[in-house]
């Protein structure tokens, strides 16, 4: 069926202010664009926008699909805004919890107490005889309870990691908290969630990205669950036709192989396989980011590096003996480093470029490298909301002229894409398009972090859009407005090109299209 969408306004994205007065859609797909008087003829159906504000479906570049149901369904720390309300929250959390079953916990942060507080064991076990497992925001380091210890063996004579850190008093004894490696030996204890389960957190999910406008994603999911066939089936179960949503799937290092061996099968459209995934260092939060250097506030680390240079080498190569592409999580500049003299060693095949993702630090020796590469960049603007000010110090000055520098990056001609990385951050894009514009945190009137690298509102919302779409190859057929793209868009209440920047945050989602079908509808 023929359908023409009107009476609104329209942005292409193809160039800054360029709109439309209708488009024409079929099978999924613009089919025309030019005013209504020269489409109406031709549709059977009619979507009069009302005024409302039309822009190609907005797409988050880098999330955790079924981690930000688990989220939404669990118990969510982040929310907390004092060490005193965390230890509320905790204490009124599961008060049927039995001893057996584990206390889970999501999203903690300490920047965001004024005490800075980071419990410890000895605190965590007043709440539950229960093991507890309380992830950090950042999900590069955990607090856990003596009890989880204990399941885990981790003691006193417990050796130091290569991989992370197990944190310890002044006698020696771990204190509760863990980063990075360490956490795997308690995460290994968690009863894996069941296909039933993981099914339930990515409906969740799916409903509540769809109501903030998001009509795909690039998600990490394959590899956190034990058998990758579980979250895969659970995406067959949750999106397709019925639910339509764009899901490309990155797959860990650590069920890749086995993925190819067994020539797993997705959902085309909806569910797509993307790049070999894996991590090459930590987070700047937890002080796990690999820096070339010591940070600022605390010489005595540079942060850890969670492969080794030949386990890093290692995966590279067998992505390429598939003839794929690899996507490396590297936020520290000796992280960067790393990635790339491992794709130097083994070029990407024809047609494919590597992603990578965060590129938080960097510095002119490595931007001149990754010019030279096909490369996309995974970036993530809400972190310098979540960041700033605290990370300044923690990088100092010297440091700061390549941090979080999308401006430049897009300057410089690389392909961008925005996204969340929810749940570790809010999934909302209007939040993600505010951060990349001013630079600040939501009720903050000053110029931004770093001012040189607003982006204008062009850049910020072609971020979600065509920049996204770019980064997953799919520049020709996603992320405009245009003949022979897909019908995905997202229909806000507000322009957001002629908007106060505050009045960003305030928009309201009126409707979410995927492929020519409305898959969410304000009912205000």
């Amino acid at each position: 069926m023929k359908t023409i969408w009107h009476n609104g306004k329209l942005y292409t994205m193809e160039k800054e202010g360029e709109t439309v007065e209708a488009l024409l859609t079929e099978n999924g797909k613009i089919i025309a664009v030019g005013t209504y008087e020269e489409l109406k003829s031709e549709a059977e159906n009619e979507i009069d926008l009302k005024g409302s504000v039309l822009y190609p479906g907005f797409i988050d570049n880098h999330m955790h699909m079924i981690g930000h149901g688990q989220k939404l369904l669990s118990l969510d720390l982040s929310k907390a805004k004092s060490s005193d309300e965390m230890m509320d929250m905790l204490m009124n959390a599961y008060p049927d919890l039995k001893e057996d079953e584990w206390f889970i916990g999501e999203g903690w942060n300490e920047n965001n107490f004024a005490d800075k507080k980071i419990f410890t064991r000895y605190e965590l076990d007043k709440v539950t005889n229960s093991p507890m497992y309380l992830k950090r925001t950042c999900r590069h380091a955990a607090i856990v309870n003596s009890k989880a210890l204990e399941l885990a063996g981790i003691t006193k004579d417990t050796p130091d990691p290569d991989d992370g850190v197990i944190e310890r008093d002044e006698n020696g004894e771990p204190t509760g908290v863990l980063k990075e490696g360490p956490m795997d030996r308690v995460l290994q204890l968690i009863p894996e969630p069941t296909e039933e389960m993981l099914t339930k957190a990515l409906e969740k999910s799916v409903d509540d990205l769809l109501s903030l406008g998001l009509t795909g994603a690039v998600t990490d999911d394959l590899g956190y669950y034990g058998d990758y066939r579980n979250p895969l089936q659970a995406f067959r179960n949750v999106i397709g036709e019925k639910k339509k949503f764009r899901a490309h799937l990155l797959r860990r290092s650590t069920v890749f192989t086995q993925l190819m061996e067994d020539e797993a099968t997705y959902d085309e459209p909806w569910i797509e396989p993307g790049e070999m995934k894996f991590f090459i260092d930590g987070a700047l939060g937890g002080s796990t980011a690999l820096l070339s250097e010591p940070y600022a506030d605390n010489p005595s680390t540079s942060g850890n590096a969670v492969l080794t240079d030949e386990e890093i080498d290692r995966n590279v190569a067998t992505a390429r003996k598939y003839g794929q592409a690899v996507a490396m999580h590297m936020i520290g500049d000796g992280a960067v480093e790393k990635g790339l003299d491992a794709i130097e060693r083994h070029p990407v095949p024809e047609g494919k470029r590597d992603r990578l993702i965060h590129v938080n630090v960097l510095r002119d020796d490595l931007v001149e490298r990754m010019k030279k590469l096909p490369v996309v960049l995974d970036i993530q603007p809400v972190f310098v909301s979540s960041d700033f000010p605290w990370v300044m110090e923690r990088l100092g000055e010297n440091r700061l002229d390549w941090a979080y520098a999308w401006k430049r990056l897009i300057d410089e001609g690389f392909i961008c894409g925005a996204g969340s990385d929810a749940p570790i951050e809010e999934v909302d894009p209007l939040l993600g398009i505010y951060a990349a514009a001013t630079r600040r945190k939501p009720g903050e009137t000053h110029e931004g972090y770093l001012p040189k690298e607003n982006l204008s509102m062009f850049e910020a919302v072609s971020l979600f859009t065509s920049g996204s779409a770019a980064t997953i190859g799919k520049a020709d057929s996603r992320g405009k407005l245009g003949v022979g793209f897909v019908a995905d868009f997202t229909v806000l209440d507000k322009d957001l090109f002629k908007a106060e920047e505050e009045e960003i945050l305030d928009a309201t989602v009126v409707m979410t299209v995927v492929a020519g079908d409305v898959m969410y509808q304000f009912q205000g």
